[in-house]
């Protein structure tokens, strides 16, 4: 089955066909060197509230981290909540956000996993490959895989070992805080991941363009909830702005 039929697929709604599109995405999956530094990266993040998903897409020139544009998009939630399936939940949202961009990134960050993921296939390797576009999981915790602690200054890292391969690293972004999970997720490697990331993290312990789209995220989400209460359980509308920062 090629890429353009699986997209033309209706959308999963259970587990089996869930899972079965999920071992045709992993296949998928090209873990290589970047081709060439991108002009810009975004990052994204998405929440749920009722029954319906919001999901950010901030986007931001690099190295320079100067930021460009943003956008969302909110979704009704069409699949069931269930463990090591979550991409399947979430991905409609989040990938309608990237596609609402006015220009393509060369790499997009998710708060999520990539390779490191049971199955081999995180929301960053899900998209990446259903958009066909570089993309890297930056998670503030781990999924699967074990790792010894690296060291206290920004920089060190340590790979993550999942099943006697390594499918990540564990990254210090900042001098003495937290490590991140760093995995490849789509058309990038582990090397590169790691200094997509490390380029993009300012004063704090995540990467810029994925804060940003947290608390814009959580900001829409307040908003929304407050636009269902004003409007009696009127239908909330689907999202279509692109504001400029």
């Amino acid at each position: 089955m090629d890429l353009d039929s699986i997209k033309r697929l209706r959308w999963p709604d259970d587990r089996e066909t869930a899972k079965r599109l999920e071992g045709i995405l992993r296949k998928r999956v090209r873990i290589e060197p970047l081709g060439k530094a991108p002009a810009f990266v975004a990052g994204v993040d998405a929440a749920f509230f009722d029954d319906k998903i919001v999901a950010v897409a901030c986007l931001y020139e690099y190295p320079g981290l100067t930021p460009v544009q943003e956008a969302h998009a909110v979704r009704e939630v069409s699949f069931p909540y269930i463990p090591g399936l979550l991409s399947f939940r979430e991905g409609p949202a989040v990938m309608d956000a990237i596609k609402k961009l006015g220009v393509k990134p060369g790499v997009v960050i998710f708060d999520g996993q990539g390779i490191a993921h049971p199955r081999g296939l995180g929301i960053a390797s899900f998209a990446g490959v259903l958009l066909n576009i570089p993309s890297v999981g930056c998670a503030k915790s781990r999924l699967v895989g074990s790792y010894s602690e690296p060291g206290r200054k920004k920089g060190c890292w340590s790979p993550l070992e999942y099943e006697g391969r390594v499918v990540g690293a564990v990254l210090r972004s900042q001098n003495s805080t937290r490590p991140v999970f760093v995995s490849p997720g789509h058309r990038i490697d582990l090397a590169g991941s790691m200094e997509i990331v490390l380029k993009c993290t300012g004063r704090y312990r995540v990467t810029e363009p994925v804060r940003r789209a947290d608390r814009l995220t959580k900001s829409l989400k307040l908003e929304l909830l407050g636009g269902v209460e004003s409007q009696r359980g009127e239908r909330i509308s689907g999202g279509d702005n692109k504001t400029r920062f």
